[in-house]
């Protein structure tokens, strides 16, 4: 808990503004769900997994590694099962439908952006906190927002419960380790079903809380620590002008690809390698933050 908290507090980025925070990620979660560039792809992964990285720590390279390399190596060999797709034929399968490379690569590129779009979430959790998602949103849709922001931490609220119940269980040997085969399903589904009690009282407790606070009202106001002060309004006009010059260049075909029939897209063009900085320049803001205030907290260190 303290290494969690210690890294929530390394993080610059996570300080700004909920506004700042909630516009870079809605950006770059939606352009590596729809910029399918191999450029794209890099790009994108290479940024989310830094800072994925930077905010889990080793823990998070380790993890991460053993879980995209399977799915990047599965998603390969099985899209080309199923979609026999583009004019590169390598050989023909047993049953008679042709093996392409179209469709390979297609596979690939479909297991990075969903790579890319875990990692950005995963980074989004960490940055994103339910009193961030609430301020946002609590006066516009006060019941949704409350909804999400509860779906959002449950989770993680779940995974700790449920260690805490088995822990119980084990030191009176009703633990999923105790005992036979259906001994050890029978606690199984008992902690299941205590795990289950605990999520649906604390569900009515927190609506009860939330209801008797006057949550929704019209009116009510609510205490907030987050000002948008000068440094968020230069972060905001940088994600806003880098967003607004990618969102540009997309519809002009700057950044068009695709991998079928034939494998064609833009190519090493000026217009290209420009949007191409950009975009890397957007998602790799957090790191370029983060290393520039910890260079400022080490020279400050230096003069004491």
């Amino acid at each position: 808990m303290r290494q969690e908290a210690a890294r929530k507090l390394k993080d610059s980025f996570s300080s700004y503004h909920p506004t700042v925070n909630m516009l870079y990620f809605v950006l770059v979660i939606g352009f590596s769900m729809f910029f399918m560039h191999p450029v794209c792809l890099c790009i994108s992964f290479l940024c989310a997994f830094s800072y994925a990285v930077y905010l889990g720590g080793k823990k998070t390279l380790k993890s991460g590694l053993s879980f995209m390399l399977p799915m990047l190596i599965v998603t390969a060999l099985i899209n080309p099962v199923f979609n026999h797709a583009g004019g590169t034929i390598l050989l023909y399968l047993h049953d008679g439908n042709p093996l392409t490379l179209e469709s390979i690569l297609y596979g690939i590129a479909a297991a990075g952006m969903l790579i890319c779009v875990i990692n950005w979430f995963s980074c989004y959790n960490a940055v994103m906190t339910s009193d961030k998602f609430v301020y946002l949103f609590g006066r516009i849709i006060p019941a949704l927002s409350l909804i999400l922001s509860m779906a959002l931490r449950f989770v993680p609220r779940f995974k700790e419960q449920i260690k805490v119940i088995s822990n119980a269980q084990r030191c009176i040997g009703r633990d999923v380790s105790n005992g036979s085969i259906w001994m050890r399903a029978y606690n199984g589904i008992r902690i299941l079903s205590i795990m289950v009690t605990w999520a649906l009282e604390n569900a009515i407790e927190t609506a009860d809380s939330m209801k008797s606070r006057g949550y929704g009202l019209p009116g009510r106001t609510a205490f907030s620590i987050y000002r948008f002060d000068k440094r968020d309004l230069c972060a905001l006009l940088y994600i806003l002008l880098c967003g607004g010059y990618i969102i540009i260049g997309s519809m002009l075909d700057g950044l068009r690809f695709r991998y079928f029939p034939t494998i064609k897209g833009v190519g090493a063009e000026p217009f290209a390698i420009s949007l191409f900085i950009v975009y890397f320049a957007l998602c790799f803001m957090p790191i370029i933050l983060n290393v520039k205030e910890d260079r400022k907290w080490k020279s400050i260190q230096s003069k004491i």
